[in-house]
């Protein structure tokens, strides 16, 4: 009976062995395939423990069935030729899981074969494809005239059909680099920057014709205005002369009351502020200070 703890750890030990070797666990993000003496048995294990015959009697392989983002292997950018023989360099990338784990393990068993073989997909689709088009299709100044976005779903179609027979999924396709050789680079910024100065020149030439034509527009607007202007001062003019008339018929009649009402508006003038003047009142206009009340008051106009 003292030796009861020591036997009780022992099955303890021997239970947890048993459990390893008899069993395995699979978590949420994963797949497993489980292979008896080489042969695949099945891949529908959810998550938690199962059991299993130790090896070498059953294998079991787990994958990731989580998206992967994968660019290539050697050499995320390649060199390819458009249509018009221009050489370029793209850079693409490719999100895929493995859907099926049976059909993947059985032609291609791991992953690093997996994406081995996807990354010689990409290459040949991604240079067939972008041979199918021309330059000013992948680079313009004009997004209409770009087809980056229709290169991309066509390269996708192509990887989903060839990749779905080996247990691939692959949900999307992106260019992610899109750069020209440098020896290139000079002829394609000197073009692009003909065709802004051509754009530039246009616009150049519309904003002048408008500017003309808002100047004739103005000048006429103000010609007329002028003219308007002109005619109604005449007209003023003509009745100010109308009105002096009858008023040079009053002082003919007294010459004195003019020449008197002459000085006052000289004074009015040269007085128009508070002064302090001392003048001979025999000089005009201050000659009319001489003159008294008397004058003043008697009429100047006979009726």
């Amino acid at each position: 009976m003292k030796h009861w703890p020591t036997m009780l750890l022992g099955i303890i030990v021997a239970a947890i062995f048993l459990v390893a070797v008899f069993s395995f666990q699979v978590n949420e993000k994963e797949t497993v395939v489980v292979t008896t003496l080489g042969r695949i048995e099945g891949a529908d294990y959810g998550p938690g423990l199962h059991f299993r015959w130790p090896y070498p009697i059953q294998e079991i392989f787990k994958f990731d069935h989580r998206y992967r983002c994968f660019s290539g292997i050697i050499g995320e950018n390649e060199e390819t030729m458009t249509q018009d023989s221009k050489n370029i360099i793209v850079g693409m990338f490719i999100n895929y899981r493995i859907a099926d784990a049976k059909e993947f393990y059985r032609k291609l068993e791991t992953v690093r074969s997996g994406e081995e073989i996807i990354n010689s997909w990409m290459r040949g689709y991604t240079m067939e494809t972008f041979g199918r088009y021309d330059f000013d299709e992948l680079i313009n100044t004009d997004p209409k005239e770009m087809r980056l976005e229709k290169i991309q779903q066509e390269i996708l179609e192509k990887l989903r059909a060839r990749a779905a027979p080996y247990g691939l999924k692959i949900s999307s396709v992106g260019i992610k680099a899109l750069n020209i050789p440098e020896d290139i680079t000079k002829k394609v910024f000197e073009r692009m920057k003909q065709e802004r100065n051509v754009v530039a020149a246009k616009y150049l030439a519309e904003g002048n014709k408008r500017a003309r034509q808002i100047e004739i527009a103005t000048d006429s607007k103000k010609q007329f205005i002028l003219t308007e202007a002109e005619a109604k001062a005449k007209e003023i003019r003509a009745q100010g002369d109308a009105e002096a008339a009858q008023y040079y018929a009053i002082f003919k009649e007294s010459p004195e009351l003019a020449a008197f009402l002459r000085k006052l508006e000289s004074l009015r003038k040269i007085m128009n502020s508070k002064t302090t003047l001392i003048l001979d009142t025999d000089s005009a206009p201050f000659d009319i200070f001489k003159i008294n009340a008397e004058q003043l008051t008697q009429p100047v106009i006979k009726k």
